[in-house]
């Protein structure tokens, strides 16, 4: 019987940070209350403070939703065996698929600076962790040939800021999603790719 009431309590967590998410993207985080999210819910505003305390532990909880949801691409990514361009590959792809498939919306962590310092201290943390992590996958890819030579730093930037502003655009149709699906991927690993005179310099 507990464990029921456990996992009802996150599907509703759940349901009610995807909620949050949505509001926080369209509207930022000062233009945003509980009472907008639980609208969305079909809640009434004291049912919101049975999970979260303030407006500022729920967007606190949102990135650390979306944390765990880049974490968890970067962990399956970083498992396979194939070479650093196709990890880097397989990472845009999971992330991708989180960002406008079952697991969306996705919190932008744009509203870093509205956060209380201990959160806001351990928020950047994850973000440094995991844009290390992609950096370390370009770096994998240049030693074993599978990418070509770049500046590490700006090009993860790059495409990190371009995987990060997904939420902000996408509105969850999905011929929309199948098509950021199918066509992100490749666009954004196209920098990365060696062409025929990285191969001959490579070489000699």
């Amino acid at each position: 019987m507990q464990k029921a009431t456990e996992t009802r309590f996150e599907l509703q967590k759940d349901r009610m940070l995807k909620a949050a998410a949505r509001c926080f993207n369209e509207k930022g985080y000062s233009g945003t209350s509980l009472k907008d999210v639980a609208n969305l819910l079909g809640l009434t505003d004291a049912a919101l403070y049975y999970y979260v305390k303030n407006k500022e532990e729920l967007v606190y909880l949102c990135y650390i939703r979306a944390a765990e949801v880049g974490r968890d691409a970067m962990m399956d990514a970083m498992a396979s065996d194939a070479s650093g361009y196709d990890k880097v590959l397989r990472y845009l792809s999971n992330h991708i698929e989180s960002l406008v498939g079952d697991r969306g919306p996705i919190a932008i962590m744009s509203e870093i600076p509205s956060l209380e310092q201990a959160h806001r201290e351990e928020i950047l943390e994850l973000s440094r962790r995991h844009s290390t992590a992609f950096e370390a996958l370009i770096s994998e890819g240049i030693r074993d040939g599978s990418i070509a030579p770049c500046d590490i730093r700006m090009t993860g930037n790059a495409i990190m800021g371009s995987i990060n502003w997904i939420p902000k655009w996408f509105h969850g149709d999905e011929t929309v999603a199948q098509r950021i699906r199918d066509e992100f991927p490749g666009i954004l690993v196209a920098c990365l790719r060696r062409n025929d005179k990285d191969q001959r310099a490579s070489v000699s």
